[in-house]
């Protein structure tokens, strides 16, 4: 029987010939068993002791699936760590990535006052729901809705809330639909979204761990990449408030476009760019006359 650091030397080898993150091996072993990163880090021999052959297998088994059929780790085991919160994900929704976390910094940043803290929210195109459950433990004074046209997002995101203590409403329907229902016109402070932006053609050139195993409906945005964009860009102003914040996400490229479609609307006003870690042009965002 192979013992666990001979197993985990073999997976570390396999993981550079096979051009996945080594890190992700880590993750793997911290996610599914009791050692920490210190144990790794020390190779402590008395590991072996806490992994069972049972475990050992069903590491092997995961991290294969990881290297042959290029299944993101984060499926592999169901869950991330994103911000502070511990999600659920599954192939229903998109991986929340690192550079979303930003969004929440830059909403705060921008919305000190108190029509912004104790208003209405809404996170459109919610998908795992992390950006909705952050914005609710940011603003615990603010309404947070949540919307999605994925019946199994919903489920995966109304979990995600209650895992995480945080009241949302959840509504299942395509972009602004379900406000149009509660009658929100004029009424939110402000409006979210990680939007699919990949023009459509590009969807299936992305990394095979993207392409064929994340929900292309949370990835797709059409012709150019921008048609939920410009529906975000066309309809907000008539529920958000006076003053109301508007923020999306976009990829390398888009945003100077997006900034163009928000001066040409007429109804927005100061309108910004903001970088993500990497120095990209990664989110706008703008304020209702």
């Amino acid at each position: 029987m192979m013992t666990f650091w001979e197993w985990y030397d073999r997976s570390f080898l396999s993981a550079k010939q096979y051009d996945v993150p080594v890190y992700e091996l880590d993750w793997l072993v911290l996610r599914l068993t009791c050692l920490d990163k210190l144990d790794l880090r020390l190779r402590s021999p008395d590991i072996s002791q806490k992994i069972t052959p049972e475990i050992l297998t069903k590491l092997d088994q995961l991290w294969q699936k990881r290297l042959s059929d290029r299944i993101p780790v984060q499926y592999l085991t169901g869950s991330v760590t994103w911000r502070n919160l511990e999600l659920q994900v599954s192939s229903a929704v998109l991986i929340p990535r690192p550079e979303t976390e930003l969004i929440i910094d830059i909403v705060e940043e921008n919305c000190q006052d108190p029509i912004y803290q104790n208003g209405i929210w809404v996170d459109l195109g919610t998908g795992s729901g992390a950006i909705a459950i952050a914005l609710a433990q940011q603003f615990p004074q603010a309404e947070i809705h949540a919307v999605d046209c994925s019946q199994a997002a919903l489920e995966i995101a109304k979990t995600n809330a209650s895992k995480n203590y945080q009241q949302i409403h959840f509504h299942h329907g395509s972009w602004f639909e379900p406000l149009a229902k509660l009658n929100l016109q004029n009424h939110l402070a402000g409006i979210v979204s990680n939007p699919p932006y990949i023009p459509s053609i590009e969807v299936l050139n992305l990394q095979p761990e993207v392409t064929n195993h994340e929900p292309h409906l949370a990835l797709d945005g059409g012709n150019d990449g921008l048609d939920a964009i410009r529906e975000l860009v066309n309809n907000a102003p008539q529920y958000l408030i006076s003053g109301g914040f508007w923020i999306v996400e976009l990829m390398a490229g888009q945003a100077e476009i997006v900034r163009s479609l928000l001066q040409a609307n007429g109804r927005y006003t100061n309108i910004q760019i903001h970088q993500d870690y990497a120095a990209i042009e990664r989110f706008v965002s703008a304020q209702t006359n």
